[in-house]
Formats: C-alpha cells, sequence, structure tokens
C-alpha cells in the first residue's frame, strides 16, 4: 500500500479563498473589513517567519493585519497594556499573541488577558471551556485544520478509533476534546498518548486516524501504525543535512518513508497540516468579525 498524500497547501490555498469571498461579503453588508493583530515579544527567529506568513495570508484574503513587535526583554506589565489596547481597539476583531513568550512573561496571564471574542487562537479558558461543552466559537487553528483534512479528504472521524501522541494546550488536548464531542465531523473514540504512556506502539497501532504532535523527529515508525490507518504528523523538526544548502532538512514527528507503506492516507512536513494552522486562524477572524456584528449564535 502507498498512501495519498493529504496535500495541507492546496486545502488551505481552497480555504483561503472562502474566507476571502467572507471578506468580500463584509465589506458589502456591512462596511467592515475584518482586522488581525499580531503580538510578538522578541527576536525569535522562527515565531518571526510564522507572523510573516500570517500578515502574508491576511493581505492575500483582503482582511487587515498588523504585527506589534515588543522587546525580549518586556515585562508582564507591558505585554498587558498591549494587549489591552488592543482589546479595546475597534480596528482588530482578532488578537494573537505569538507563543511561546520569553520566561519572564506569565504565559497564563496574558492568554487570560485577552478578550475572549477576539482571542482567535482559542487558548483563553472561556473558549477553551465551550471547546469542552461542544460550543466553541474558536477552535485553535491546528486541530481545526486537521479536522477539515479529514472530512474533506472523505476520512469522517464518525466511529473511528483515533489516537493523539501529545497532550499541549494548543494541539493535544483540543483536538481530542474536538473529535470526541456529538457532532458532525466527530463523535470518535479518542485515545491520548503523552510521555508517560506506556507501550505506547500497542496503542498507535489501534488507531483508525493517528494524530502525532510530540516534537521528536521520526518516533513514529512504521511498526507502529496500523495498515491503512490515517495519520496526520504535526512535527517540524530541523534535522542535520549536509547535502542541502541550508544544512538541514524539516522532517516531521512521523518517518513518512516508511509509514507511506502502510498507511492509507498521510500528511507530509512540510506541506501538510502547516498551512491548515494559519488557513483555520483566517477562518476564525472572519468568525469573530461576525461575532462583532450579530452577537454569539444561541
Amino acid at each position: 500500500m502507498t498512501a495519498k498524500i493529504l496535500d495541507g497547501k492546496a486545502l488551505a490555498e481552497e480555504i483561503r479563498g472562502e474566507v476571502a469571498t467572507g471578506v468580500v461579503e463584509m465589506q458589502q453588508k456591512h462596511g467592515i473589513t475584518p482586522g488581525l493583530a499580531a503580538v510578538l515579544v522578541g527576536d525569535d527567529p522562527a515565531s518571526a517567519i510564522y507572523v510573516r506568513n500570517k500578515r502574508r495570508a491576511c493581505d492575500e484574503v483582503g482582511m487587515f493585519s498588523d504585527s506589534i513587535l515588543l522587546p525580549a526583554d518586556s515585562t508582564d506589565e507591558q505585554v498587558l497594556a498591549t494587549v489591552q489596547s488592543l482589546n479595546n481597539n475597534p480596528r482588530f476583531h482578532g488578537i494573537l499573541v505569538q507563543l511561546p513568550l520569553p520566561p519572564q512573561i506569565d504565559e497564563r496571564l496574558i492568554i487570560e488577558s485577552l478578550d475572549p471574542g477576539k482571542d482567535v487562537d482559542g487558548l483563553h479558558p472561556f473558549n477553551v471551556g465551550k471547546l469542552v461543552q461542544g460550543r466553541a466559537d474558536f477552535v485553535p487553528g491546528t486541530p481545526a485544520g486537521i479536522q477539515q483534512i479529514l472530512l474533506r479528504n472523505g476520512h469522517d472521524p464518525e466511529g473511528a478509533n483515533v489516537v493523539v501522541c501529545g497532550r499541549s494546550d494548543i494541539v493535544g488536548k483540543p483536538m481530542a476534546l474536538l473529535l470526541m464531542q456529538r457532532a458532525d465531523g466527530a463523535n470518535a473514540t479518542v485515545t491520548v498518548c503523552h510521555t508517560s504512556t506506556k507501550n505506547m506502539a500497542e496503542i498507535t497501532r489501534q488507531a483508525d486516524i493517528l494524530v502525532v504532535a510530540i516534537g521528536r523527529p521520526n518516533a513514529i515508525a512504521a511498526d507502529m501504525v496500523k495498515e491503512g490507518a490515517v495519520v496526520i504528523d504535526v512535527g517540524i523538526n530541523r534535522v542535520d543535512d549536509e547535502s542541502r544548502k541550508r544544512g538541514y532538512r524539516l522532517v516531521g514527528d512521523v518517518d513518512f518513508e516508511a509509514v507511506s507503506e502502510k498507511a492509507a492516507a498521510i500528511t507530509p512536513v512540510p506541506g501538510g497540516v502547516g498551512p491548515m494552522t494559519i488557513a483555520m486562524l483566517l477562518v476564525n477572524t472572519l468568525t469573530a468579525t461576525r461575532i462583532s456584528i450579530h452577537g454569539r449564535p444561541s
């Protein structure tokens, strides 16, 4: 068996097209252009690239965007003041604080200071609670993107055994919460594995859908995957490669070559989950704009 490649890049382009249509409709009906603000503290190169890509995606769909850059030695009070000013600024319907923050910053404090109605990353406790209840306004971008990859490629999770490797607040936990809901595009039986899981391979081999977000290159080998499974690789890791001009290459958390011979479908790295994360951030920003006009659905 050779796995079908689940092309996140192409699907993200399709979703951005849908968002662009929604932006035009918002402008024509209400005279409003959705706005997204990104707060970046420090000069982490990976975070800077990610924020730049978000701004580029906003430009592509016709959204207004701005990046607020704060020095690496900023205090809690300085970051809080920036977030509060954005909360009060009607020009921005969505706000994201790029993580991770420098070590002296209380990340939880900053996240909790966000206006939940502008929290397009879905990390505020109010939005996490709504996700638990199956009433989320904003699902974090990576889990939401994974759900769309599955549904739009004919892999509805309903009734499936889903194994999620990783329990982060950004991917693992919301992924499990999203797919266990009694709702369309969910209704799965979900198991979460983590660093203290014993006999992980025995569990991953039971998965009809395997979502891997553990941050270790090639950690999932072919013998850990069931024949015909759908494999979603969230990882993105740099490994040394002297044959490449830049001296490294990007790989996922899954041994792509080996697992591709066993799985029915698999996401590549890069070009799989990553583009979908940004696309779903745009979806959430458009949703936040609609909520600002019409209020939350009952």
